[in-house]
């Protein structure tokens, strides 16, 4: 049986980072959005050269540090990046920081806290490869701690990440979340949640408002990594904002 020779198979890095380029060029594509597997650092870097060699924005919606490895570059280049590891609409990692935050409000220090996440689509399939999860676990993890401003709890009490691959649960994504608090007089409380989510959707129409910000971005000329879009629609942007001052910075960015 004789197979029909595949397409879009090249020889070399060089080769494959010519066509990319090219396409993008042909197309006259504004924005390059990076949608690989997590753990896919090698292949983001890869793509951030085509887009930079292409001169078109960035919107990293993966665990890989873009915005921080590549800034500068983004920044000589005069071009935009949006980053990196995109939020979804009301997902784990929101629901997540917005409690951290209110307890942290409230006066009840987190004491100890965990996210278990499960799911059935590719992505956790992916995920079942444990030195891809590092880069996730950093930064789902500094996503929440980030909103702890008066203290840090020891690394053992936290524990944030994707736990196991679930496949009948298809593109379902089911969060487990506990916090444990002190209220006053050094009293111990706890809050337990449950969240079930289709990923998929969850995710797009954030995507598609990073995609906005960054074409935004790209006609006033901005260059290098966009803070205020970044901010609020990212996990892990170059600096972190509670989401109240991130939606505020993003609205006011929009409005200019």
């Amino acid at each position: 049986m004789r197979f029909k020779p595949r397409k879009n198979v090249y020889s070399s890095e060089d080769e494959a980072r010519k066509a990319i380029v090219d396409i993008l060029r042909k197309t006259e594509a504004d924005v390059l959005v990076n949608y690989l597997p997590v753990g896919s650092e090698k292949n983001t870097l890869f793509y951030a050269d085509c887009a930079l060699e292409a001169k078109v924005a960035f919107v990293n919606a993966i665990p890989v540090f873009v915005s921080k490895l590549y800034g500068d570059k983004f920044k000589e280049a005069g071009l935009p990046v949006i980053g990196d590891d995109i939020k979804s609409q009301v997902g784990a990692t929101i629901v997540h920081r917005v409690l951290t935050k209110l307890f942290e409000d409230r006066g009840e220090p987190v004491k100890r806290t965990y996210q278990i996440n499960v799911g059935g689509n590719t992505d956790f399939l992916n995920m079942l490869s444990k030195e891809r999860l590092e880069s996730k676990r950093i930064s789902k993890t500094q996503a929440v701690t980030s909103q702890m401003s008066d203290h840090q709890i020891p690394g053992d009490d936290v524990y944030i990440g994707p736990s196991d691959y679930i496949p009948w649960l298809n593109d379902r994504k089911i969060c487990f979340l506990r916090i444990e608090a002190e209220q006053f007089g050094g009293v111990p409380m706890d809050l337990e949640l449950r969240l079930s989510v289709e990923d998929s959707p969850n995710s797009a129409g954030v995507i598609m408002d990073a995609v906005r910000a960054a074409k935004v971005a790209l006609d006033r000329k901005l260059s290098g990594p966009i803070i205020e879009a970044s901010a609020y629609l990212a996990k892990s942007p170059v600096k972190q904002f509670d989401d109240a001052q991130a939606k505020k910075m993003l609205l006011e960015f929009a409005e200019v």
